[in-house]
């Protein structure tokens, strides 16, 4: 079955999936065939929290560029390596373009590690145009005139096709799909190229090496275990994301996520 256009799939990576208080809405939309090389899907939040406290959101990293636009801020932002904290307050909103693994090198037209961990000025990157573009978004009166503002700035953009964006895309595809892929020289047995050319090929196109993706995804797919409510043997789950022993799992996942499994999960069942 092929996705639902207005609902690209459950996003992954959120951590905290439900507001204390106030209401939270999550939108996203795949992009029109022309743009799908380069963008994976545009997204939008929005938040209403008038009149109670602020609300902490956090989400772990993809290895994604993304570009965002809010009322009074717009930027372009490289792979975020840490875990990303946002206090949210007032009634707003953020609109979002994330651009597929390597899909902004074209754009950018440089060393995609050079915005690891840094953002940018739509502008600096997008030239002059993009000042009057984010003014455009800002004045649209929904996500979806937001999406066909973008999309016709983009496509008048649109970069030639490379096919070492569509290689680097696939591989990371590759990765996020398959939870037993715990090791580069797994991809280079898939016929991925050499190790070093595979850690030269994201340096440039995506900004992070392979390891760390293939870390960040096994990750994600222990906090998606916790968050879908079942129980978890938290031994078996470190080998099968291809830890030597639950310690050095326990380990990561406190570093990444600000807890242990355990505690994540008896957060995550109180709600």
């Amino acid at each position: 079955m092929s996705p639902d256009p207005l609902d690209p799939g459950k996003p992954r990576g959120v951590l905290r999936q439900r507001l204390e208080a106030g209401a939270f809405q999550h939108r996203r939309q795949l992009p029109a065939a022309a743009l799908s090389d380069w963008i994976e899907h545009f997204w939008q939040v929005d938040w209403h929290l008038e009149g109670v406290s602020p609300q902490q959101q956090e989400t772990l990293p993809h290895p994604s560029v993304h570009l965002v636009i809010e009322p009074a801020e717009a930027g372009i932002h490289g792979v975020h390596t840490g875990r990303y904290t946002r206090w949210l307050s007032g009634n707003s909103y953020a609109f979002g373009i994330k651009f597929r693994p390597g899909g902004f090198q074209p754009f950018l037209r440089a060393d995609v590690s050079t915005l690891t961990n840094r953002s940018l000025p739509v502008a600096s990157i997008l030239g002059e145009a993009g000042h009057a573009w984010v003014d455009a978004i800002r004045a649209a009166v929904d996500f979806q005139a937001r999406v066909a503002l973008a999309e016709q700035f983009l496509a008048e953009r649109r970069p030639t096709a490379d096919p070492k964006v569509a290689q680097a895309a696939a591989c990371i595809a590759r990765i996020a799909a398959d939870p037993a892929i715990i090791s580069v020289e797994q991809l280079v047995a898939q016929g991925e190229p050499g190790k070093r050319a595979l850690q030269r090929l994201f340096k440039h196109y995506v900004g992070v090496g392979p390891k760390w993706i293939i870390n960040r995804y096994r990750l994600h797919e222990a906090v998606a275990r916790i968050q879908a409510g079942v129980a978890v043997d938290w031994a078996q789950l470190a080998l099968e994301l291809g830890y030597f022993d639950q310690a050095h799992f326990i380990r990561d996942f406190h570093t990444l996520i600000g807890m242990t499994p355990g505690d994540f999960a008896r957060r995550e069942a109180v709600g």
